[in-house]
């Protein structure tokens, strides 16, 4: 979609999703639109997916942007080879300060969506900001969380406040083995039924 691509332009300097990318997660975000309840981001950086995010849903929902902004934590073996490899290095182009930067940046992208929307961004690291335990209604999470440690506590706080109709993203499921990993064990505990659908290179839950 034309409108899609310009919300990608007008975000891209915030975000290392590709413009397919991109417009895939608007697109899935879409099919929440109506579902009432918190977008919810674990893993924003420069905030750039969020802010795309919220241009397609609008003020009717309030948004929550998490992440440490000092960088990633250090990979563990069950992260993967590939993972470990992008931590040590450190001169490489995607190594980026290690995600290192300001949140003043995420805030920057949020200021940009139009119409304006409620957001709010929680500085530090998973186990320290998110709620616990979480009595928020979310319609749309979206796990940027990266490893296996950070994803499986994204998943434990906040998997069960998705409402029936929502959906959870999972943007590292096909790039890391630890988030990958994380998610089968988790579903696996059989919290609550759910099975992983795909569109192209993303992964994502619908919640019945």
């Amino acid at each position: 979609m034309l409108a899609d691509a310009r919300i990608y332009n007008k975000y891209k300097a915030y975000t290392l999703v590709t413009e397919e990318c991109f417009i895939r997660n608007l697109t899935l975000a879409r099919m929440v639109k109506n579902v009432p309840g918190r977008v919810v981001e674990c893993g924003c950086w420069k905030g750039g997916m969020m802010a795309g995010i919220a241009e397609v849903l609008g003020p009717a929902h309030v948004y929550d942007l998490f992440d440490s902004f000092q960088g990633l934590p250090s990979a563990r073996t069950i992260d993967g080879a590939g993972a470990l490899a992008y931590q040590a290095d450190v001169n490489g182009p995607g190594y980026l300060d290690n995600l290192r930067v300001s949140p003043m940046e995420a805030k920057a992208a949020m200021d940009q969506v139009t119409p304006p929307v409620l957001y709010r961004i929680h500085e530090g690291w998973f186990e320290q900001t998110l709620p616990s335990p979480c009595d928020w209604n979310i319609s749309l999470l979206r796990l940027d969380a990266d490893w296996y440690e950070s994803t499986r506590e994204c998943l434990r706080r906040l998997f069960s406040r998705v409402v029936p109709g929502g959906m959870v993203i999972i943007d590292d499921y096909y790039v890391w083995d630890g988030c990958a990993i994380a998610v089968h064990e988790f579903l696996a505990d059989g919290v609550r039924t759910a099975r992983i659908r795909q569109l192209a290179d993303i992964a994502y839950i619908l919640i019945a």
